[in-house]
């Protein structure tokens, strides 16, 4: 191989990061107008809104398991890819009709459009992200770049997507902000089929993610089984009149019984089993980042509607906008962290990947300081400057680029070949729990906080955790500062005894 071809990058990333792109343009134009379309349209509470949010994000990333198995064993990456695709648009349009809807008929297609875009993220998600590794020779230095840019994909589609369907849901309907994101999962999809075959091979010109064998009738069952399942979930509150969250115990269950699966395989040696287990001890601490990561989607949303002064002349910007401030920073700022990696590690200074992360997790907790600070003493009329929510999102923006491209690249990495997409999977397990567990944080903003003015005369009832109740927006935020900010000094005491487990990958 050329040392040429050794500095550069296949093709075949860029194609990926193509149809990444896109398919996140859909994805994230969704999210952005989600929990506004249930709290405006819908007329659901915030309490409400942000526990269907939370569970429609956590399925999101549960989903991966299934479809990771089904390509390990079945239908390769390629297959999977495009099955997840075509489900994820039939989604997208069923949220479409849902908001073209009224009464009971929108909150029923609103349940099949969640089932159908869930299911479909199981075969797309891993699967893309697998592929971006297997186009690189095992412990190619270029990995940790490849994923750098592969994320930067990811985000130029998740900041085009908020400006584009947000504009068409606050400005005209919310019917167009789902159809928007529809055609979005279209243009990947055909994108996808279409020049598969020419740029998915290896540097050696071998084909990747290839189908391994026909699907058999009772993986066929498993796949419709699964369906059931989730909109069973989604609509047991509503169909039983009962509170309990099954899509909890559902998740937070499988977090814990997968790595128990997993290290019991036989077939495993130490230095495979050291490495997942590694993989497992870091996946716990990413519940926490994203867990406070995610309330972008959720509390902060509700909180730029009504509590932050979106004026810029004589015109309104959409609350959705502010989705947009993320993906925007890591377009600029992933160079720059790519660029900081590599001199580091020129100079043997590199932090390792459990340091990384680390620090990702401290630059959240600063975040949620910085927004503290300013909304200390605020009552529920007044509204902050905007410049306060920007730069909440910019010092996340900061720990997500330490946190995210790194824990893909590391699960690509430390993953036995013949269970990688698996792993990577059981990765975004982790971001199930964590999205279930925003959704859960996002459910305890204090009333007034993002509603409707409360009834005088009503008994306020403050939401609580752990026994500590929170009675306004500076009490709130903290629960994130302290959360984050105690895993970010764990993680760092802990990470030498992982860079140990790791066995000499950095």
């Amino acid at each position: 191989m050329s040392e040429q071809v050794k500095k550069g990058h296949p093709k075949g990333l860029y194609f990926l990061f193509f149809t990444e792109m896109w398919e996140r343009f859909s994805y994230y134009g969704m999210r952005a107008i989600f929990i506004l379309f249930m709290t405006k349209m819908l007329l659901l509470s915030n309490a409400d809104a942000s526990t269907i949010y939370g569970s429609y994000t956590g399925l999101v990333y549960l989903t991966p398991l299934l479809g990771g198995y089904l390509s390990d064993k079945f239908l390769g990456n390629r297959k999977s890819i495009i099955v997840g695709g075509i489900l994820m648009a039939i989604g997208q349009f069923l949220m479409f009709i849902s908001a073209s809807s009224t009464g009971a008929a929108s909150m029923s297609m609103m349940w099949a459009g969640l089932t159908t875009l869930i299911i479909g993220n199981g075969f797309f998600k891993p699967n893309i992200s697998t592929m971006v590794g297997q186009l690189y020779p095992e412990g190619d230095r270029r990995i940790d770049s490849a994923f750098t840019i592969f994320y930067m994909g990811i985000n130029l589609g998740a900041f085009f997507s908020p400006l584009v369907c947000g504009t068409l849901a606050e400005k005209l309907d919310y019917k167009w902000g789902f159809l928007a994101a529809c055609i979005g999962m279209v243009i990947s999809l055909i994108v996808f089929i279409m020049y598969q075959r020419k740029y998915l091979v290896s540097e050696e010109g071998k084909e990747i993610g290839l189908p391994i064998k026909k699907l058999d009738l009772m993986n066929i069952l498993v796949i419709i089984g699964s369906i059931a399942l989730v909109f069973f979930m989604l609509n047991f509150k509503e169909m039983f009149k009962n509170d309990t969250d099954i899509i909890s115990y559902v998740i937070y269950g499988a977090m814990i019984l997968m790595p128990l699966l997993i290290l019991t395989d036989k077939s495993l040696t130490k230095i495979e089993r050291d490495r997942i287990i590694v993989i497992f001890i870091l996946a716990f601490f990413v519940i926490f980042f994203w867990g406070a990561f995610e309330q972008a989607g959720a509390s902060l949303t509700l909180f730029a509607d009504s509590q932050t002064n979106r004026n810029i002349f004589n015109w309104e910007m959409p609350a959705s906008y502010f989705q947009s401030v993320n993906p925007l920073a890591i377009i600029v700022l992933a160079p720059i962290f790519s660029i900081l990696w590599g001199k580091l590690h020129t100079r043997s200074m590199e932090p390792s990947s459990p340091k990384k992360m680390a620090f990702g997790l401290a630059f959240v907790a600063l975040g949620y300081a910085l927004i503290a600070m300013k909304v200390h003493g605020l009552d529920a009329s007044e509204k902050i400057s905007m410049w306060w929510l920007f730069g909440l999102y910019i010092l996340h923006t900061m720990g997500e680029l330490c946190l995210s491209p790194i824990g893909l690249s590391m699960v690509s990495k430390l993953s036995p070949i013949r269970l990688s997409a698996l792993m990577m999977g059981t990765w975004f397990l982790a971001n199930a729990a964590a999205n279930k567990f925003a959704g859960t944080l996002s459910s305890l903003i204090p009333p007034g906080a993002g509603e409707e003015a409360v009834d005088p005369n009503a008994v306020v009832e403050y939401p609580s955790i752990i026994g500590f109740q929170i009675t306004n927006l500076y009490e709130f935020f903290m629960v994130f500062i302290i959360m984050t900010g105690i895993a970010a000094g764990i993680l760092f005491l802990i990470s030498r005894s992982l860079e140990k487990m790791m066995h000499n990958i950095k």
